[in-house]
């Protein structure tokens, strides 16, 4: 994931000039405000966020990504593709890029749980990446498939290689002082998958629904 730590989330806010000084983050406690209503008993999950900023060069371009727990699944919320600080943006209407990314990831037998969370941070900076770099913006129902054909898990022995957008059941758009945020989850599809998407052989709603889950399950057989 680049260079980033485990921090809290209330602690990561706090980066003034003065160690006293508490950053106004209406975007961010907006977020916050919203993961506090879905897991009201998880005032302190885990927290990853990155140690140089992307504005100073740093690789990784989201602020944090905040991981509860859902039970039998790992919910991942990212922070840094709408406006978490200052309205800078000229759209009043929609804060930043207009969303944020979920993913859940279904708990396992991991060889190292940590590592395949780590992973997931990763490889949601990576596509943030591509809407930092290149302005592209992800909306429900659609696809990501590179091509890649080994699995995005940390030993890449998984039969998912790339995603699939749906809407995120728990988090709904909200508005925000700073505008407008949708939240676009990500599920895990097989190769199979995203080539008869690719192909026309089938929509992304019908494979939404074939594969009846948008928990990211890696030992999942393809419903193709």
């Amino acid at each position: 994931m680049g260079l980033f730590d485990k921090f809290t989330k209330k602690n990561e806010v706090k980066k003034g000039t003065d160690k006293n000084e508490e950053i106004n983050a209406p975007g961010w406690y907006a977020i916050d405000e919203l993961c506090d209503k879905v897991y009201p008993n998880q005032k302190n999950p885990k927290h990853y966020g990155t140690l140089i900023s992307f504005e100073f060069g740093g690789k990784d371009p989201l602020q944090g990504i905040s991981v509860y727990d859902g039970g039998d699944y790992w919910h991942f919320i990212t922070y840094g593709l709408s406006e978490l600080y200052e309205k800078e943006s000229e759209i009043k209407e929609i804060s930043g890029y207009g969303m944020e990314f979920t993913f859940k990831l279904k708990k396992d037998n991991y060889e190292n749980e940590e590592n395949e969370i780590k992973c997931i941070c990763g490889i949601l900076q990576s596509i943030a990446r591509i809407t930092f770099t290149k302005g592209e913006l992800f909306n429900v129902y659609e696809y990501l498939y590179t091509g890649q054909t080994v699995g995005i898990d940390c030993n890449r022995k998984s039969n998912i290689t790339g995603f699939i957008t749906v809407p995120d059941d728990k988090f709904h758009e909200i508005d925000t002082p700073n505008g407008k945020v949708c939240f676009v989850e990500f599920v895990g599809a097989t190769d199979n998958e995203l080539k008869a998407i690719q192909n026309k052989e089938i929509s992304i709603k019908e494979l939404y629904d074939k594969i009846g889950s948008d928990v990211t399950n890696y030992n999942r057989k393809s419903v193709i």
